[in-house]
């Protein structure tokens, strides 16, 4: 099958990306499912600073490349080996396919699954196909998605089934900002009641992050950006205090405000200089998590005594620590019962065409999240 579909032929080109357009709307052929995967028809997608990051250069992929990869859609199609889905399904796209034999798997792991991110790394499928090409030559899967298109192919391990009542734009967010955000805090965080946290970076992920904290129990929430916008919506979702990361005396703020620093602090926006300001704000024997994917060349400068004499402990979070099978009924749930109100996060409703435009309201941090409707 045809269809249209955002394409990206080449990294780090000039903003405005109005302008330089490094997604193209074109033409591109979809072949039919395989063993264990799925045809779906997108309904929404989510611009993430994930795809951001793979247009900016900082997160390299291979080219030609369908992007996208926060979304949520029908189930048109399955291939052999798929029992559990039906034509008409609704489902939300997880953007880490898991394999469920290898032992991240087994343990629970499934973003830490090796064939998943040797796929996502290799613009492949999980099972190593290419199901997208132009004229004959193949044009690469984004992370198992590809969701900036009317239609994809995805392995079954990249979908979750959910009700259909909930409307596609708010179900995609699940996809990848509430998974990643909420599940820092819950999973890999475990923020206990009482606890004091901070979030630096405050994006779709950020600021699921700090609702995770208050579902969580936090008491207090201290939200850091370098935007004063973002910061006014932290207030509105429940920060209890908010700090500009541009301000010289961030950190002492934050220490002073907090008797020596949080229990937990949170670095969501991709740069070494926020991962600073996270542990840096942590108290001794606090946990600074981090769920941001700066360029691969990028390095930060632990200081190892202060790891050793205060008892620190630094993690690393991706996908949220998640299960999405067993995660995403749960948070979506929570949506529902008015305690993780997603849905304040949305900002825009976008056509594929305005793609460009969108990433740089993104880029400027203009934005929180912004759907693309098909």
């Amino acid at each position: 099958m045809k269809f249209q579909a955002a394409v990206i032929r080449e990294m780090g080109l000039k903003r405005p990306y109005a302008e330089s357009k490094p997604l193209k709307i074109e033409e591109v052929e979809l072949s039919e499912p395989g063993n264990q995967e799925v045809l779906v028809q997108i309904k929404a997608a989510g611009l993430c600073h994930s795809d951001l990051s793979t247009i900016n250069g900082n997160r390299p992929r291979q080219m030609p490349m369908v992007l996208g990869h926060e979304a949520a859609g029908i189930v048109v199609d399955s291939g052999r080996g798929v029992d559990d889905l039906s034509s008409g399904d609704h489902v939300v796209l997880v953007f880490a396919p898991s394999c469920g034999e290898c032992i991240s798997c087994k343990e629970g792991h499934p973003g830490r699954c090796k064939p998943g991110q040797t796929a996502n790394a290799g613009g492949t499928l999980l099972g190593g196909g290419i199901r997208l090409s132009q004229n004959g030559q193949n044009v690469y899967h984004h992370v198992g998605v590809s969701a900036f298109a009317e239609y994809c192919v995805v392995n079954r391990g990249s979908l979750v089934k959910i009700d259909k009542k909930l409307p596609f734009d708010e179900a995609a967010l699940f996809g990848c900002a509430v998974l990643t955000g909420v599940g820092a805090a819950l999973n890999t965080g475990k923020v206990f009641p009482g606890a004091k946290a901070a979030v630096v970076g405050l994006g779709g992920v950020g600021l699921n992050a700090l609702l995770g904290a208050r579902v969580a129990g936090a008491s207090d929430l201290i939200a850091i950006d370098v935007n004063d916008d973002k910061l006014t919506i932290a207030t509105e979702l429940g920060a209890t205090a908010t700090v500009n990361a541009m301000d010289k005396n961030c950190v002492d703020k934050i220490k002073s405000m907090t008797n020596g620093g949080v229990d937990f602090a949170f670095e969501m926006a991709g740069s070494v200089e926020a991962m600073d300001i996270a542990y840096r704000v942590t108290r001794a024997g606090g946990t600074t998590v981090t769920a941001g994917l700066p360029h691969p060349d990028k390095r930060w400068e632990l200081q190892h005594t202060n790891l050793t004499a205060e008892e620190r402990t630094v993690k690393g979070s991706y996908m949220g620590s998640c299960v999405p099978p067993r995660d995403m009924p749960r948070y979506i749930d929570l949506y529902r019962k008015g305690v993780l109100p997603v849905n304040k996060l949305l900002s825009d409703h976008l056509e594929l065409g305005e793609i460009n435009e969108g990433f740089d309201k993104l880029a400027s941090g203009k934005t929180v999240r912004q759907l693309i409707m098909f």
